[in-house]
Formats: C-alpha cells, sequence, structure tokens
C-alpha cells in the first residue's frame, strides 16, 4: 500500500511543527516547508528516527517561483492528499490610524498570498484523485478587535479562501477544510506580534489557566482530515474553555 503524503507549511515550529508530528502519527509522509531550514530538518530528522517517512523542503510561500519549483518537486511523493495551509503570523497591534502598511502587507503575503500561491501549485494533482485542502485561519477571520486592524484583515481573507474554494471546487474530489483557532499558546505567536517583547507576549495569557496548545490544534487538524471522504468539516472553530469570544476571556485573579 502506498503511504500519502501531507504537505505542512510552516512546519518550522508551533502548530505547524504539531501538525507535522500528528500526521506522520497517523500514517502520512510529511513534508516539512518552512524559511527555517535548520528547524525543519532537526524535525525530519526526529520524525524518521521515530520510525515516520518525513522530509524537509525550505519554503517561503510568498515567493511564486519557488513554489512553482517545490510543486514539481512534489512528483516524487506522489501521491500528495493533504495540504495544511499554516504559515501565517500576525505583526504588531497599532490601531488603524498608526498602522504602518508595511506590517499589514506582510500579513497579507503570507496568510493570504501563501495560502493561494501553495494551493493553486498543488490542486491540479486533484482533478481525478482525493485530496484535501486545509487553511489554519484564527477566530480573528471572523470577529474583529481593536489593535487587531491587519491580521484580522488578512485571516478574514484567508476564511474568505476557504469558502471560495469549496464552491469553486464543488463536483471534484477536493475537501476544503477551515480550522479557526482562539488562543492558542505557542512559544512564538505573540513574542512576534509584540516584535519581541517577552513582558507584553506572556501577559496575553495572563490568569488562563489553559490556553489551547499546538498538540491541541494538531490533533484537531489531524481528526478534520482522517474522516472519511465524502465528509467535509467546512469550518472547526477551537477555542480554549476559558475563551468565549474574542472579546470575553477568564481570567483567575493573580497573586502579588
Amino acid at each position: 500500500m502506498t503511504t500519502p503524503t501531507a504537505v505542512i507549511t510552516g512546519a518550522s515550529s508551533g502548530i505547524g511543527a504539531a501538525t507535522a508530528r500528528a500526521l506522520a502519527a497517523a500514517g502520512y509522509r510529511v513534508v516539512l516547508t518552512a524559511r527555517r531550514k535548520d528547524r525543519i530538518d532537526a524535525l525530519a530528522a526526529e520524525l524518521t528516527e521515530a520510525g515516520h517517512q518525513a522530509v524537509a523542503y525550505e519554503l517561503d510561500v510568498t515567493d511564486r517561483d519557488a513554489v512553482t519549483v517545490f510543486s514539481v518537486f512534489l512528483d516524487d511523493y506522489a501521491p500528495v492528499e493533504v495540504l495544511v495551509n499554516n504559515a501565517g503570523g500576525a505583526i504588531g497591534t497599532e490601531t488603524v490610524a498608526t498602522a504602518d502598511p508595511a506590517d499589514w502587507r506582510a500579513m497579507y503575503e503570507v496568510n493570504v498570498l501563501g495560502t493561494l500561491q501553495t494551493t493553486q501549485a498543488l490542486l491540479p494533482l486533484w482533478k481525478d484523485s482525493p485530496g484535501t485542502v486545509v487553511i489554519v485561519s484564527s477566530t480573528a477571520g471572523l470577529a474583529t478587535y481593536e489593535g487587531g486592524g491587519g491580521y484580522v484583515a488578512a485571516k478574514h481573507g484567508a476564511h474568505v479562501i476557504a469558502e471560495t474554494l469549496r464552491l469553486e471546487l464543488n463536483g471534484l474530489p477536493v475537501r476544503v477544510i477551515e480550522i479557526a483557532p482562539g488562543m492558542v499558546r505557542t512559544e512564538e505567536f505573540a513574542l512576534n506580534r509584540f516584535r519581541g517583547d517577552e513582558g507584553r507576549a506572556d501577559a496575553v495569557y495572563t490568569g488562563v489557566s489553559e490556553p489551547l496548545t499546538a498538540e491541541d490544534v494538531a490533533e484537531t487538524i489531524t481528526w478534520a482530515v482522517t474522516r472519511p471522504h465524502h465528509v467535509n468539516v467546512d469550518l472547526l472553530v477551537l477555542r480554549p474553555r476559558a475563551q468565549a469570544s474574542n472579546y470575553k476571556v477568564h481570567r483567575e485573579p493573580q497573586e502579588n
């Protein structure tokens, strides 16, 4: 029996790395892509040592030519059955009035155009054979909040790609699954958003005893992907119990 391949973008840390581990454990050969080659090389070695099939491929999803070359590389790893569009991220918390357009452009490039380009590159593989496109969006793509304009706009874009693609591919053997996590504590997301300010990054989770983990999201992605192929999980919103909405989060009192 041929081992199916799953491609994960942004696999160098956080949700992407956790998803690679979960899909490998579920029986997929995983192709790990990210810009930080040392990270994905180490993860591929870890998975291979554990008896899984894994390969690392340095890729910037915002580089269209590089994505095209990558799609040719995948010819050696057929059948490719799953694409997890996880590469993304947030930069800054400035208001619309004060935001730097360069930050918004960078977020749009990776969250929206990166997802577009990798999806376009792999779709031809699934004209006649089963495929699954997973888009990791965010609850930010469903509801806005102050100081989140650029990231919210980008994740709304990712959400709309999923909705539109599902309509356009209707009748083809391709599922489009959107996973929208809420508050997830990973080693880098908040730190990157606050430009390396560890104090502000840590404050996001202050008093929240159990925010989601990368593994929580990875397990959810793996569950959705491994449903029978006629079952499409259109949109799954995933939050910690303490987070009722983007605005309402229960926080335990902190000792002084």
